[in-house]
Formats: structure tokens, C-alpha cells, sequence
């Protein structure tokens, strides 16, 4: 009765977990029908690179952002929806080959970045800033989670802090013609080694 109640709620249940001014960022406990097509609209402007894939649809929403385990935040400027960050478990990307290659696959110790976008209108702002900030640290609090894993366009990662590691490079990455890297970030560096006699990967899959 529960799952069939939340798949007719229209209205999205929220978190406000950071704001400054008229800007703040959201967690989204469950994401209301009201707020698809809003999403749908932001993520268009993926297609051009990124792939076909990566326009959302009803069913990617319930599928990820609705899904046990998901990490959805949503940027929101003066109450409207301006961008969105969010992760899901590795494992949840099972039908996909490079995630089944990945070492620690199955292990469920790792948070895939599936998305992050800000509207053209408000980048540069320092709202996509915060909303990675806001996304990351709620990762990092988790505490079986180890790794942060996504796919960049090449170079993009050399520009992201902490521990990171190019773990392959996609050629054609979703039919763009363009290359794109699978990076992993440690999240604790301390922690994993401490908690784990064996040597860590080379970066082989």
C-alpha cells in the first residue's frame, strides 16, 4: 500500500539542508510527479554532451531518484528548481558493462555521480559549487561508503580535488564522439587502507 501511495504523490518530499539568500539546496526524500517536468526540461540541456541517455524521463526518475539508497539534491533559486546532483549505488548500474568491471563491484561501497547540472542561466554563480559541496559531504558522512565514482569528459577530472584516479577512458561515450573518463575518488583514504590488509588496485580494472 505504502509503494502504491508514493507512486500516485504528486507532491515531492524535501529537506532543506543548506541556503544562502534565495538560493539553497534540497535533498529529495521522493520526487513528486509535479516536479518532472521541470527536471525533464533541465536535463535537455545534457543531450548535446552527454548522450540521448541522459535526458530524464518519468520512468529514469523513479527509477534513480526515487530509488532506496539514491543521494538527490536539487539546487532551487527563489523556490523553482535551477539544477540537480545525484547518486546512486554502483550496483544499481548493473546492466551496464563498465560498471560490472569495475573492482569493487558488489562490495556496495561505492556512489556513482549519475548526474549534475546547472541551468546556463545560473552558472557561474557559485550555486553548482555549492550543490557539489552540499552532495559530497553528505556522501562522505556515509559511513559504509568508500568511493565516488562518474564519468567526465577527458580532462575534466584533473580540476577536481582530493584523491582521485582515472580508472579507464570511453571513447564515443554514449554516441557524442567524444572521450570520457571513469574516475574514482577516495573518500577516506585512511579509513580504507586501515580497514583493508590487501594492496590497493593500480587503477586495472
Amino acid at each position: 500500500m505504502e509503494d502504491n501511495y508514493f507512486r500516485q504523490n504528486r507532491s515531492s518530499i524535501t529537506e532543506t539542508i543548506a541556503k544562502s539568500g534565495s538560493f539553497q539546496v534540497n535533498l529529495m526524500k521522493y520526487v513528486g510527479s509535479n516536479d518532472y517536468s521541470k527536471l525533464i526540461e533541465i536535463s535537455e540541456s545534457l543531450v548535446k554532451e552527454y548522450g540521448k541517455a541522459a535526458k530524464l524521463t518519468p520512468n529514469t526518475i523513479q527509477t534513480y531518484f526515487n530509488r532506496e539508497g539514491s543521494i538527490p539534491f536539487t539546487a532551487i533559486f527563489q523556490n523553482e528548481i535551477i539544477g540537480y546532483i545525484i547518486g546512486v549505488p554502483l550496483e544499481i548500474l548493473h546492466k551496464e558493462p563498465w560498471a560490472r568491471l569495475d573492482i569493487h563491484f558488489g562490495e556496495n561501497n561505492t556512489i556513482y555521480t549519475y548526474t549534475f547540472v546547472i541551468q546556463d542561466g545560473f552558472k557561474k554563480k557559485g550555486y553548482a559549487k555549492m550543490l557539489k559541496r552540499v552532495y559530497l559531504n553528505w556522501v562522505k558522512k556515509k559511513e559504509h561508503i568508500d568511493f565516488m565514482t562518474g564519468h567526465v569528459m577527458q580532462g575534466v577530472s584533473s580540476s577536481f580535488k582530493g584523491n582521485i584516479r582515472i580508472i579507464d577512458q570511453i571513447k564515443n561515450w554514449q554516441g557524442t564522439g567524444k572521450v570520457f573518463e571513469y574516475y574514482r575518488r577516495e573518500l577516506d583514504p585512511e579509513k580504507i587502507y586501515k580497514s583493508d590488509s590487501k594492496p590497493a588496485d593500480n587503477g586495472k580494472w
